[in-house]
């Protein structure tokens, strides 16, 4: 075989195999065509396509015709008595579809295409002899006459399945036009689904609506269509990024002060940013703060609002513990698994009296021994309970800890609204681990439920905010609003191991005495031997044991070097797939981590499991045995979320517990004191903690990035007024959403 590359060239192909495609990646291969004809050239050449699926406008179909363009590479193959070659374009710089348009190939497309349901070689056959050249006016204009014309052949069923089939290829010519523009395909689809055909005619009209489906300035920039530097558009939209990038550090709201840099940066002139914020108030989308001075995205802002009044709705409801909840109270006392102490039973009280409210503290501390007393007095009040958490492992621990079915949130928000009815009259909503909820996620919660359900939150105020913005809990807690009660005394670890002393003292900001205590040890490492040394503990005693880091590139150096030490000789994963040869790097016996949701397979994102079998079959790539003790045969679209899990984030072990953790102290811009206090509290045993000392030193004094966080929440639930009233006078509306 001898190979070579070309110049930039381009090719066109009717698509005839797609061996890989996944969420991300995709190869595709066909037979060259005739750009005069579309009918197959004479020359001995195949093509095939490597690229990201986000690059694509559509996803490749058998029969589809595509034209592309890019570096190629040619292999010269023996193929019996004839040479045959293979042109390769990996990452190719543009891709277009078109369908066929000649008969035959046509009416092949349309009946080997999974799409077109139940429309075979004969019916798409009929199709063509039918219509013709009308084949896709037809199709792509679902009118009474266009089905009347169909009808005459098909039954309604089909007719229906024809055009559910075409609708992906409705905006073709659009997304062709996009992706020559470098407009990538996610960016498509968020935009298709609020313009759809008139996609195209928008972004000329205004190419900064991209920025609110997820472009960067500089991209949109560069489309330009004649877009002069001061444009109010363009100066609107600098403001809207510069907004937005706040909301992504998880802020619900900003200053002037604080994006006026961003501003003058991405216009690359002080006058311009000046003038950008001027432009803004009139036809930017959100609301400004005249008082204060503060910006207010109108989607913070209305799901901020929504939430505080459906709280203070909730908040009024006290006085609710009568005789019958105190026979109930006092029933599920006596039958807890311990003796409880003063501050839990006022817990357990608590949230019979109110119609919501908050059990916080910090691990260990007892929450769920209260959670669990306080639900079994509500469902004897007859309450149906439903208990959430947000990821797929606390949700498992919570249901084995309080007896009661409980779900992801996301589980709970795919199914049907809880409303009371006849039958079903009271209603409790538990939210665990609620210091992970976001903004976003609550305004969900609460407008999936009706007012009347009652809530309890639990969680730990000083863990790590959540991942998108707000700080929903620490803002519902200092707001005084809800009624709470405080756990402070530990319960979950032994005294002896002085893990509650030493994570007490670093969320409090005071750096240990002795940086090891106990079954606390700390490791001085260099930075540039953290993950060397983290890899030589864990294989001291892999069983238990769990590495905690903070960046996706430190989590996976310290897996791939975990894998190597503890696990050299596994077999790698290895399959086929239409006669080509893939593998992964992860071998039988490695510790594995799920990063999407499966539900039917019993996988929600953060659920680990060991790799028992790597060996590939018709039926899967492997076997995994889940952290629950189900085994789950791997199919591609499974295999394909899974990684190594020696090292995970904090963020997908919090809610969990480890007997052994270690962690990996290595400055980011995530790592601060909540965060160095969640991972210490993620182990019930024995915690090792690898850098410098003088990195936790600077790590426990300086304050949580969350206490930076700027939230209006807090301020709307502390409102002495009703909330309407509050924002009316001190915040003005630039432009309606």
């Amino acid at each position: 075989m001898t190979n070579s590359s070309s110049p930039l060239d381009t090719d066109f192909l009717r698509v005839t195999s797609i061996p890989y495609t996944t969420e991300n990646y995709v190869i595709f291969s066909g037979v060259p065509l005739q750009r005069s004809s579309y009918r197959i050239n004479s020359g001995k050449y195949v093509i095939t396509i490597k690229s990201e699926a986000s690059a694509l406008p559509v996803r490749p179909a058998i029969g589809q015709h595509w034209e592309v363009n890019g570096f190629r590479m040619i292999d010269t193959l023996e193929n019996g008595d004839y040479l045959l070659q293979r042109h390769t374009y990996d990452a190719p710089a543009q891709l277009a579809c078109t369908l066929p348009e000649d008969g035959e190939q046509l009416i092949r497309f349309v009946a080997k295409e999974p799409d077109f349901k139940g429309i075979g070689e004969q019916k798409a056959r009929a199709l063509w002899e039918h219509l013709g050249g009308d084949f896709h006016e037809t199709l792509a204009h679902d009118t009474p006459e266009s089905r009347n014309r169909l009808l005459e052949l098909l039954s309604l069923d089909s007719v229906n399945a024809l055009y559910a089939g075409y609708a992906k290829y409705a905006n073709l010519s659009a997304c062709n036009w996009m992706s020559q523009h470098a407009i990538p395909a996610p960016v498509q689809q968020r935009l298709l689904k609020y313009h759809k055909e008139a996609s195209v005619q928008a972004i000329q009209e205004n190419p900064y609506l991209l920025l609110g489906f997820g472009m960067s300035f500089k991209a949109v920039d560069e489309l330009s269509f004649g877009v002069v530097d001061d444009d109010a558009r363009r100066l609107t939209g600098a403001v809207e990024m510069a907004i937005r990038k706040e909301i992504e550090k998880g802020h619900t709201y900003t200053t002037q002060g604080a994006i006026r840099p961003a501003v003058t940066k991405m216009l690359g002139s002080l006058t311009l940013a000046a003038q950008a914020f001027e432009a803004s108030q009139q036809q930017a989308q959100f609301v400004l703060n005249w008082e204060t001075g503060s910006y207010h995205p109108t989607a913070q802002i209305l799901m901020e609002t929504v939430v505080a009044k459906r709280l203070r709705q909730l908040a009024l409801q006290t006085g609710l513990y009568d005789q019958e909840a105190d026979r109930a109270c006092m029933t599920a006392i006596a039958e807890a698994p311990c003796e409880l102490t003063q501050r839990q039973m006022q817990a357990v009280v608590t949230s019979l009296d109110n119609a919501i409210s908050c059990i916080t503290g910090g691990a260990g501390t007892g929450k769920t021994t209260v959670l669990r007393t306080a639900l079994r007095a509500v469902n004897t009040l007859g309450y149906e309970i439903h208990a959430v958490a947000l990821s797929g492992r606390a949700a498992m621990r919570l249901h084995e800890s309080i007896g009661f079915s409980t779900r992801t949130i996301a589980g709970l928000l795919r199914q049907e609204p809880i409303e009371p009815t006849t039958d079903h009259p009271l209603h409790l909503l538990v939210i665990d681990e609620s210091s992970m909820v976001d903004l976003p996620t609550m305004y969900r919660l609460v407008t999936h439920i009706s007012p009347k359900v009652r809530i309890i939150f639990t969680g730990d105020p000083d863990q790590l905010p959540p991942i998108g913005c707000g700080t929903v809990l620490s803002d519902i807690v200092a707001s005084g609003l809800v009624a709470n009660t405080t756990l402070d005394v530990v319960k979950r670890q032994e005294g002896s191991t002085g893990i509650p002393e030493y994570s007490k003292m670093i969320n409090e900001g005071i750096v240990p005495r002795q940086l090891s205590a106990g079954a606390v040890y700390f490791h001085e490492t260099t930075v540039d031997k953290i993950a060397e040394q983290c890899t030589a503990l864990y294989a001291q005693a892999p069983e238990g044991s769990r590495i905690i880091g903070a960046t996706k590139a430190l989590v996976a150096d310290i897996n791939q070097r975990v894998q190597k030490m503890v696990n050299p000789g596994g077999t790698r994963m290895e399959f086929e797939l239409q006669g080509d040869r893939f593998y992964r790097e992860i071998c039988q016996g490695d510790s594995v981590l799920f990063t999407q949701n499966n539900y039917d397979a019993g996988i929600q994102n953060g659920t680990l499991g060991i790799l028992v079998s790597s060996e590939a079959t018709e039926e899967s790539f492997g076997v995994v045995q889940l952290d629950t003790g189900t085994e789950v045969l791997l199919t591609q679209t499974i295999q394909e979320s899974m990684e190594l899990g020696y090292c995970i984030t904090l963020h997908k072990a919090q809610g969990s517990q480890f007997p052994r953790v270690i962690i990996a102290l290595k400055r980011s811009h995530i790592v601060d004191r909540a965060w160095l206090y969640t991972a210490i509290t993620r182990a019930e045993l024995e915690v090792h903690i690898v850098g410098t000392e003088s990195e936790l030193a600077t790590i426990t004094r300086a304050q949580s990035l969350a206490h930076q966080r700027l939230s209006y929440l807090k301020q709307l639930l502390d409102a002495d007024e009703p909330i309407e009233n509050s924002l009316s006078g001190a915040i003005r509306l630039a432009r309606p959403m």
